[in-house]
C-alpha cells in the first residue's frame, strides 16, 4: 500500500507502456521513429525517382493500351523505338512527360505509405537481431503493398492512365489535373477513379511482397545477419535492380490487366476477372506480357534508384534523428 491507499502492485492502464518492459524502449512504441521515417524519407524518394524514370512509364501504357481489335484497325505503334518517335514528332520531347503532373501528386503518398508501412511492419516482426524471417519478409512487403494500393496507388493510377489515354483520342477532353479528376468524377462518379481496384490490390501486394522479399534476403545474406553493417550505395542499387526483375516477371500480367480496368474502355469489362477472360480469348498469352521490354527497364532503374535514395535518406534521418 502507498499512501494514497493502493497497492504498490497496482497498474495505472493510462501510463503503462508494454513495449517499455518487453523491450526496453524509453519513450515510444517500437514502430514509431521508424515508422515517421520511413514515410519522410519515402515520400522525399517517390518524387526525385518518377522524375527520372516516367518517359518509360508513359511508353509501357501506351503499348500495352495498344490493344489488338478489329474495331480499331491496325496497331497505332510497332515497339518501343516507334513510339516514342512517334510521340516526339507529334508532340515535341516533352510529349513523353505528359500525365507526369497526375503520376507526381501520387507518386509522394505512394511511396510514403509504402516505406512508412514497411517500416511499421518490420518494427514489430524482426528478432533481438534486427532481422527478419523469410515468412516476415513476405508478409512486410504484402502489407506495404496492400496499403499502398488502397490509400494512394488506385485513384492517382486510374487518373494516370485516363490521362494518357485520353491523349490518344483526336481531340483530348481532359485540360490539365483538376479539370481532368473534375470530368471523370462527373462523368463516372466516385467510382470512376477508383475502378480495378482489386487488380491493384494484387499487383501492388505481390510486387511489394516479391521486392521487399528480395531485397531484404539479399541484405540479409550480404551482411551475414549483422543489422548493423554498412551496405555500399551502389551494392543497394544492384540489389534494388534484381528485385526489381523479379517483381516484373511476377506480376506483369496482373499490371496488364489493371492497365485496361483503368483506361478509358474500362466500361466494356464487368470486373477485373472478365478482364482477364477476355485478354486471354481474344489476344492470346503473349498479351499478359506486352510492354515487358520497357516495364523491365523501367522498374529495374526505378527501385535500384528508390532504394540508394530512400537508404540515403534513412542514414541521414538516423544520424540527426536519433
Amino acid at each position: 500500500m502507498n499512501s494514497k491507499g493502493f497497492s504498490s502492485e497496482f497498474c495505472n492502464p493510462f501510463l503503462y507502456r508494454p513495449w517499455m518492459v518487453d523491450k526496453g524502449a524509453a519513450a515510444t512504441p517500437a514502430s514509431g521513429n521508424k515508422g515517421i521515417k520511413g514515410i519522410i524519407a519515402g515520400g522525399i524518394t517517390g518524387g526525385i525517382e518518377i522524375c527520372i524514370t516516367y518517359p518509360t512509364e508513359y511508353v509501357k501504357t501506351q503499348l500495352q493500351l495498344d490493344e489488338k481489335s478489329s474495331k480499331q484497325g491496325t496497331k497505332q505503334y510497332n515497339g518501343i523505338v516507334d513510339c516514342v518517335k512517334k510521340t516526339v514528332q507529334s508532340r515535341g520531347i516533352f510529349g513523353l512527360y505528359r500525365g507526369l503532373s497526375v503520376l507526381l501528386y501520387g507518386s509522394i503518398p505512394k511511396s510514403a505509405v509504402r516505406f512508412g508501412s514497411f517500416e511499421t511492419f518490420k518494427s514489430y516482426l524482426v528478432d533481438e537481431h534486427g532481422n527478419l524471417s523469410p515468412q516476415s519478409r513476405v508478409l512486410c512487403g504484402l502489407g506495404a503493398g496492400i496499403a499502398e494500393a488502397i490509400f494512394a496507388v488506385t485513384p492517382m493510377e486510374t487518373v494516370k492512365v485516363k490521362f494518357i489515354n485520353d491523349q490518344r483520342s483526336p481531340n483530348p477532353r481532359y485540360r490539365g489535373f483538376v479539370h481532368g479528376v473534375a470530368t471523370i468524377v462527373k462523368d463516372q462518379g466516385i467510382k470512376g477513379v477508383y475502378q480495378g481496384v482489386t487488380a491493384t490490390i494484387m499487383k501492388q501486394g505481390s510486387n511489394q511482397a516479391i521486392r521487399f522479399f528480395v531485397m531484404e534476403t539479399l541484405k540479409n545474406a550480404y551482411t551475414d545477419g549483422d543489422s548493423k553493417k554498412k551496405i555500399p550505395k551502389y551494392v543497394i542499387g544492384a540489389f534494388g535492380a534484381i528485385a526489381g526483375a523479379a517483381s516484373v516477371f511476377g506480376n506483369t500480367p496482373i499490371d496488364v490487366v489493371k492497365t485496361r480496368m483503368q483506361g478509358l474502355e474500362a466500361s466494356k469489362y464487368k470486373n477485373t476477372f472478365d478482364c482477364f477472360s477476355q485478354i486471354w480469348k481474344q489476344e492470346g498469352f503473349t498479351a499478359f506480357y506486352k510492354g515487358t521490354v520497357p516495364r523491365l527497364s523501367r522498374v529495374c532503374l526505378d527501385v535500384a534508384i528508390t532504394f540508394m535514395i530512400y537508404e540515403s535518406f534513412m542514414d541521414l534521418f538516423n544520424k540527426v534523428w536519433p
